[in-house]
């Protein structure tokens, strides 16, 4: 049997903005993502530059106390995805809830087992 894979939507939190028109603006105008550091004193390390998320704005997504206690990138996650579903038209019922799915990507960084995302996200869908 042949499975078939659709991609409905996309979303994007990266150093060049968030969101897929920051993204993509920021691609058309060839900016560069990378910068100095500034999530932590790193000038006593060999390198000081960094392809940082620097517009993002959790409190669209995430309650104060959510944003305390879900690492970033977690919040980067869940944030691509709803926008995903916003850019596909999707809304989710919970009897079809598992049908859809996610698939996420890091280059490097703080990239935690995806078993964790799992049971972050789905905490974080629960806490409202």
């Amino acid at each position: 049997m042949k499975r078939r894979v659709v991609v409905t939507g996309v979303g994007l939190v990266t150093p060049l903005g968030t969101g897929t028109d920051r993204t993509w603006q920021g691609l058309l105008e060839g900016r560069s993502g990378v910068g100095p550091i500034t999530r932590f004193d790193a000038s006593d390390q060999a390198s000081q530059i960094a392809a940082e998320v620097k517009d993002f704005t959790p409190d669209r997504w995430f309650e104060k106390k959510q944003v305390k206690n879900l690492d970033l990138f977690v919040q980067y996650a869940v944030a691509a995805a709803d926008m995903a579903m916003e850019d596909a038209g999707l809304s989710v019922e919970e009897n079809e809830a598992e049908r859809f799915g996610v698939i996420t990507g890091c280059g490097m960084g703080d990239c935690p087992p995806s078993s964790s995302i799992t049971v972050s996200i789905s905490n974080a869908d629960r806490a409202g």
